[in-house]
């Protein structure tokens, strides 16, 4: 689910297909999506202390590690990925909703967890910046805000249900 109340679509949600995942165009049949993995590539000037709180302390599972002559990288698993599209009013009435205030930059990482509170103690112990503790939103989710490594403003949300 994203951060925001839900509004019709003109794409139906993903079905599966033998050749992978299509979707339904709002005027046409199923087509096969080209995309197989959203990547978000992050590189952070302390590699060693944002690789710990990503894998270690949030919990992200180490997929892939590579070395060149002079760097290093990790590919993290993040579980399903979504691209969330939104225009600057909207982004600001996120921001309103979760924060109080315009907070956030062009790009926010938002995590999916299943106790959006003690995740957020948990990462703020690991030396994430709160910058909102929990909130209800009119999306029925709790939604936390932090700065963390790799200069990311975090969103952590978890759905509520009816």
């Amino acid at each position: 689910m994203t951060d925001e109340p839900a509004v019709e679509s003109a794409v139906e949600p993903a079905v599966e297909s033998a050749d992978g995942p299509a979707v339904q165009s709002a005027d046409g049949p199923a087509v096969e999506s080209a995309v197989r993995e959203l990547r978000l590539v992050v590189t952070a000037d302390d590699y060693d202390a944002a690789l710990h709180f990503y894998r270690d302390v949030l919990g992200l599972p180490e997929r892939g590690a590579f070395a060149s002559e002079d760097g290093r990288v990790s590919i993290l698993e993040a579980g399903r990925a979504t691209l969330e599209l939104t225009d600057p009013n909207h982004a600001a009435f996120i921001d309103e909703v979760e924060v109080g205030r315009r907070v956030a930059g062009h790009i926010r990482v938002a995590f999916q967890v299943d106790d959006s509170a003690a995740t957020t103690a948990r990462l703020a112990a690991a030396g994430a910046e709160v910058v909102a503790e929990p909130t209800r939103t009119p999306w029925n989710s709790l939604n936390s805000r932090l700065e963390a490594p790799g200069a990311l403003q975090l969103t952590l949300f978890t759905e509520l249900g009816d």
